[in-house]
């Protein structure tokens, strides 16, 4: 038969098990990124936060992705993708294990030291199950499989704020009248401390489930070409430099990062602004926003990638979330422009939770495209790749900032910073993405 009719292979043949596997990852480093949003709506009650100060839940988090993602390249590159899973999970457990010791000292910089922990475990997960996904199959179709891999992203997402929403969110918000009324008796610090120690079960359980995840790719046998580094082929920043689309990718991937952790962090936040929810109903709202991210990223990666070529894809979503970001400022409480709150606060929420239909797409796709014809440089591409997550640690403190600041006292117009993270999305898809040096086939 000729191979000239050949259809490319989405996974490489005899690797669909290894596949599978890898994939279950995408499920797990979910989890403690989506509870993230939660832990920052629980903090400023338990710990009485302000809307900055809670926003460093993601900067100790996305910090621990940049402090780890060279050292976690460098490791497997010596070493290879399994054994840097494995690390990786380790260090995930252990981060879980932490919060327990967090939850009864009560000290806020405990759990940041506890969430770094869990990021330092994660760069380890996404350095090594992204890039080994891309190479798990012909190279035309590494876009498309990665996007099957991180379909399942959001399962563990929807399942991480179900938990969050469930087990650690009590419903229980005493006004300020209430607040002062405990004082007086004395039973104030007794609530905080409660509050507090609601979050240890729920990461003790992942903890838990991480370890046996650890133990199945350790007896788990992997394809030889993808478990062992080649000294011949390190990469260099040298290198990297020759290659204008990994470098937008980078600056691509900072944005999207703070976009998407900007918009998911203060989601109940903004939802409690602008209608008369409870904490749990607004929690409820991000499980939904969580099922919405799920059915885009399939939707997307079964239907319409098959005809778009999936850079043109996320270009398009880039404009459709400009104008929704628009319409949840305009219709927000705070701004109210044309009346738009006063018909209904829905169509602000509405618009706000759309925007994680369409941003589905866009992690795998700029990484796909960012390290795409590296070759030998691929590895540290993907390191620095994941490095760019430090734009949520930056982004969404100052999203926080602005609604904290006396002239906004909301979140409504703090999403400016999403709207400019799009423009930049929106660029690279349509221009940045477009792949120009010594391409590797």
């Amino acid at each position: 038969m000729s191979t000239l009719n050949k259809k490319p292979n989405l996974i490489t043949p005899g690797y669909t098990f290894t596949f599978v596997l890898v994939t279950m990852l995408f499920f797990l480093w979910a989890l403690p990124n989506t509870l993230n949003d939660v832990l920052i709506k629980q903090f400023m009650k338990s710990l009485e936060l302000s809307r900055l100060e809670a926003g460093f839940i993601q900067s100790a988090f996305k910090f621990g992705y940049f402090v780890l993602a060279i050292p976690a390249g460098l490791f497997m590159q010596r070493l290879g993708y399994k054994a840097g899973l494995i690390v990786g999970l380790i260090f995930f457990a252990l981060g879980c294990f932490l919060f327990l010791p967090a939850a009864m000292a009560g000290k806020y910089i405990y759990f940041l030291g506890a969430l770094f922990v869990i990021a330092s475990g994660l760069a380890f997960l996404e350095l090594g199950a992204n890039s080994f996904i891309v190479g798990l199959g012909d190279p035309s179709t590494a876009a498309r499989r990665l996007n099957l891999a991180q379909s399942f992203n959001p399962i563990g997402g929807i399942t991480g704020v179900s938990a969050g929403t469930l087990f650690i969110l009590s419903g229980n918000e005493p006004t300020i009248d209430q607040i002062r009324d405990m004082q007086v008796n004395g039973t104030y610090q007794t609530f905080l401390e409660t509050e507090n120690m609601r979050v240890g079960p729920t990461y003790i359980t992942i903890g838990i489930v991480v370890l046996i995840v650890a133990l199945i790719i350790w007896r788990t046998k992997f394809p030889k070409i993808e478990t062992s580094g080649s000294a011949d082929h390190k990469g260099s920043f040298k290198e990297l430099r020759k290659y204008p689309h990994w470098y937008n990718a980078v600056v691509a991937q900072f944005f999207y990062l703070g976009a998407q952790l900007g918009t998911w962090s203060y989601l109940i936040t903004y939802v409690q602004e602008n209608s008369p929810m409870t904490e749990k109903q607004a929690g409820f709202l991000l499980v939904i926003n969580m099922v919405l991210f799920m059915c885009g990223r399939f939707f997307s990666t079964v239907f319409l990638m098959k005809y778009i070529e999936p850079t043109k894809l996320m270009g398009c979503y880039a404009f459709i979330n400009i104008g929704l970001v628009i319409i949840a400022i305009s219709a927000s409480r705070w701004a109210n422009v044309w009346g738009l709150h006063d018909m209904t606060y829905w169509i602000g929420i509405c618009a706000m939770m759309f925007t994680t239909f369409f941003m589905s797409l866009m992690y795998p796709t700029i990484f796909a495209s960012g390290v795409k014809g590296l070759g030998p440089n691929t590895k540290l591409g993907a390191s620095i790749l994941i490095m760019s997550l430090i734009g949520g640690a930056i982004l969404t403190p100052i999203m926080g900032f602005i609604a904290d600041s006396s002239w906004a006292k909301a979140v409504a117009p703090a999403l400016l910073i999403p709207i400019v993270s799009y423009c930049v999305i929106a660029y690279f898809a349509f221009i940045g993405s477009r792949p120009r040096g010594p391409i590797y086939e």
